[in-house]
Order: C-alpha cells, then structure tokens, then sequence
C-alpha cells in the first residue's frame, strides 16, 4: 500500500472484500511525508484497532526519526506493531520478480519529514506516483518528461487554481491543475492520457464526477483516480 491515510481501516476493507483476502491483510506500506493524510493511518496497525504484527512500512530518515521520536508513532515501532524499513533517494528497493519500488525526493512543505514520490515497477509498465509536491518549477526533474518515461503517472491535483480557497496559497503550495494542464497543453494525446489527477482537496470542483470543469479536462484527454479502478502493471 502507499500511504497510510486516515481512512486506512476503509481501504483495508475494501481490499480484503473485493481484491485479496489474506492473513497479514497487506505486505508492507511505502509513507511520502508526514503531513497527517499520508500516514497517520498508521493508527489502525495498532494495539486499539487491529493489533497487527511486524508490518513493514517503509519510509526516509527523517520519516522514520519522526516516526521513532514522538507518541503515539513509536508505541507501533516499540510494540512492534510496525517494522521500519529504510529508503533512500533513488535507491530501488526489489520486493519480488514483479515488484520494484524506487523512492525520489520532490519538493514539499517538509516540517517534519522529507517528502518523497515514487516509481513503480512491474513486469509490463510502470507508475510515477507524485501526491504531493510545491510545484513542477522547483523539482530538479522535467516532469513531462518523467510522464513520458512511464505508463501511468498519479500526479498532485490537490487544488484546480490560484482562486480555489480564501487563503495564501503560498501556505499550502500545490502544482494547481490548471498549472499542470498548461504544461502539458503541446504535448500529444498518448502523453496527456498518461496523466491521471490525485489528491483532490475538499474545495476542489473535479472532485465532483459531473462538474464542468471535469468534463472539460477530460475532454482534453487527462484522466482523473476513482476508487476501486484498477491499474495493471
């Protein structure tokens, strides 16, 4: 799994009723960052919930000093509820013959930890997943180029534009939807397809199936993430 979001008991039964039905539930969790939607499902491993034993969660070292440092995170890792393992930088982790896992660092709002997407391999195609980042400017990588490199690409769609929220976006710096769109505005339809939205925040009209403004990007040939899609690799 990659992520361990507040509704984490949800998606484990989603996937325990619909895809798998095992009994570790899921083999390990890769963690991006440590804003409170990306890990502290981590709760639910937990002696309160499912009491659950060595799973593996994966994260950078920062993310695992945070993890180790403060309550209740490292009542997991002392109880062994959790089990870190270590990631690095552009270092693959192979998890078996049809599974590699490489982590990049991205710019981000880093108060706690380092934030990190990542490149999914299997044996046909692969995957960038990018939820979060400030903006494609700051990252070191071409990010349409990087889309060209892969199969599917789950990239940051946390807010549509500038005009979404009555705040200083500088505060909560996102790739803005129509940001990413103009980026891509030359590049062909195969490319475009290759894009699909992730992360909506709650103000967000695409998060909406029938909005407008949704059906307008999709006729432009991005794609947006629905739940219980599935993406073959």
């Amino acid at each position: 799994m990659f992520e361990a979001t507040p509704n984490m008991h949800t998606q484990l039964a989603a996937l325990e009723n619909n895809h798998l039905k095992t009994t570790s539930i899921i083999d390990g969790v890769f963690l991006t960052h440590a804003h409170i939607g990306h890990y502290t499902g981590l709760m639910y491993f937990g002696r309160e919930a499912y009491g659950k034993k060595d799973i593996s969660v994966y994260a950078m070292p920062k993310m695992r000093t945070f993890l180790t440092t403060n309550g209740p995170w490292n009542q997991l890792v002392d109880l062994k509820n959790i089990t870190l393992k270590n990631l690095q930088h552009d270092s693959t982790i192979v998890l078996n013959n049809n599974l590699k896992v490489t982590p990049f660092l991205v710019p981000h709002r880093d108060e706690f930890s380092e934030t990190v997407g990542y490149k999914i391999q299997g044996p046909k195609k692969t995957a960038l997943f990018i939820p979060d980042i400030d903006k494609w400017h700051k990252w070191k990588k071409n990010i349409i180029e990087e889309v060209k490199k892969v199969d599917y690409a789950f990239l940051d769609a946390t807010f549509l534009n500038q005009f979404e929220v009555k705040r200083a976006m500088t505060e909560v710096p996102h790739p803005f939807i129509e940001e990413t769109m103009n980026l891509f505005k030359n590049e062909n339809l195969l490319t475009k397809q290759k894009v699909i939205f992730i992360h909506f925040n709650h103000t967000n009209p695409t998060l909406q199936k029938n909005s407008k403004e949704r059906i307008e990007i999709k006729k432009l040939g991005f794609k947006f993430a629905n739940e219980n899609e599935n993406y073959e690799l």
